[in-house]
C-alpha cells in the first residue's frame, strides 16, 4: 500500500513523526516531511520544507502532488501550561488543522489521517472513542481540546458533504519518546521527569502522592498504529495508547531505576495533581492488528539513552510558545 506512494507527514521532525518517517521510508515510500525546523536525522532521500501550515498557500504547497497525508502537526503542552498559554494552543490549533485538511482534500489527496488527542475526551477512567461527544473536554484540556475537536467535525463534514471517506482519526493517549519537548517551562510529564532527572535535581519534588493513573504509550507505537490507521480508514476515530494503567509513583521509580545515581524523591501532597485515573480502551485499535509492543521500562531507557546523546542540541527545537506571532 505504501511503497512508491507520495506521502506528507506534518510536524514530520517530532516525536511520533521521526518514528513514522523511518517506518514509511523503509517501506519504499517517497516521504515528503514539512515541519517548523530541520531535523539532521531525517533520511537523506526525505524531502523537507519549512512551512508555516497556520497559511493555507503554505499547506496547498504542502500538499502539491501527494496521495497520503499524514496530519501530525500539533501543539503539545503541560498541564500547567494547558490552563495559560491558551491562545497560543487553540489558535494555531484550529488554523492549521483546518487549513491542512481543506488543501488536502483541494488537492485529491487520496487518503487522510487526522491526528486528535486524548484531551478530546471529557474526565472519564476509561476513555472510548464514541463517548466523545456525549461530554465537553476536560477543563484541563479545554482549549486544546476543543481545537481538536474542530478538526474531527471538519473530517465528519467532509464525509457528509464530499464523500472523502478515505480518512481516519487516530486519539494517542499520553506519548513519549525521543525527539519529544524537553524544554522545563512547557514540557509534558515524562519528559519534564526525564529532563529534571537527568540534570541532576536532588531531592526530586513530585506532586501529588504518586497514586494517580495514566496511559502511557511510546511513540514508535504509535506510528505504527497510525500506519494501520490509514490502511483501514473510513472516517472512524480510533485510540491509540497502551490499554493499560500506570500509577505516576511507578513513572518516577521507572525513571529514576533507569539511571546510576537516582536522586531522593519527595510527594508534594499539598498540590493538586488531576484526574485520579484517565486509560483509553483500544479495542478497535487492536481488532484491525494494533499491538503497543514496547514496555514503560524499555521506553523509558531508549528515550533516555536519547537524550544523552542529544543534549546539546534540545533545547534548540522550535518551540510555539516563544513565537511572536500565530500567522
Amino acid at each position: 500500500m505504501y511503497k512508491n506512494k507520495k506521502i506528507l507527514i506534518t510536524g514530520g521532525t517530532g516525536m511520533i513523526g521521526m518514528q513514522l518517517v523511518e517506518i514509511l521510508h523503509k517501506m519504499g515510500a517517497k516521504v515528503r516531511v514539512v515541519s517548523m525546523e530541520r531535523n539532521k536525522d531525517l533520511p537523506k532521500d526525505v524531502e523537507f520544507k519549512k512551512l508555516n501550515l497556520t497559511s493555507y498557500d503554505n499547506c496547498i504547497k504542502a500538499c502539491r502532488g501527494i496521495d497520503y497525508v499524514f496530519h501530525l502537526a500539533g501543539i503539545k503542552v503541560s498541564a500547567g501550561i494547558a490552563t495559560k498559554k491558551v491562545a497560543s494552543i487553540f489558535v494555531p490549533g484550529v488554523l492549521f488543522n483546518t487549513n491542512m485538511m481543506e488543501a488536502a482534500r483541494i488537492s485529491g489527496v487520496k487518503r487522510y489521517l487526522y491526528t486528535s488527542s486524548v484531551g478530546v475526551y471529557g474526565p472519564a477512567k476509561i476513555f472510548h472513542e464514541d463517548d466523545v461527544w456525549h461530554t465537553f473536554p476536560s477543563h484541563k484540556d479545554w482549549f486544546g481540546g476543543w481545537a481538536k475537536r474542530v478538526g474531527e467535525l471538519q473530517v465528519e463534514a467532509y464525509k457528509i458533504e464530499f464523500g472523502w471517506n478515505k480518512t481516519t482519526i487516530v486519539r494517542p493517549a499520553n506519548t513519549y519518546g525521543p525527539y519529544d519537548n524537553f524544554d522545563p517551562k512547557n514540557a509534558m510529564v515524562v519528559p519534564s521527569l526525564i529532563r529534571r532527572v537527568l540534570d541532576g535535581e536532588n531531592p526530586l519534588t513530585v506532586w501529588g502522592d504518586g497514586s494517580e493513573i495514566r496511559d502511557f504509550v511510546f511513540s514508535r507505537d504509535v506510528a505504527e498504529g497510525m500506519i494501520l490507521a490509514m490502511k483501514h480508514a473510513d472516517g472512524s476515530a480510533l485510540n491509540l495508547g497502551s490499554g493499560t494503567g500506570v500509577t505516576i509513583k511507578e513513572l518516577v521509580s521507572t525513571i529514576c531505576e533507569s539511571i546510576e545515581k537516582p536522586p531522593k524523591v519527595i510527594w508534594d501532597k499539598s498540590k493538586k495533581s488531576g484526574d485520579r485515573m484517565r486509560i483509553m480502551d483500544i479495542q478497535r485499535a487492536q481488532s484491525i492488528g494494533y499491538n503497543p509492543k514496547v514496555s514503560l521500562q524499555e521506553g523509558i531507557k531508549e528515550t533516555i539513552d536519547w537524550f544523552l546523546k542529544k543534549r546539546s542540541v534540545i533545547n534548540k527545537k522550535y518551540n510555539v510558545f516563544y513565537a511572536k506571532r500565530f500567522v
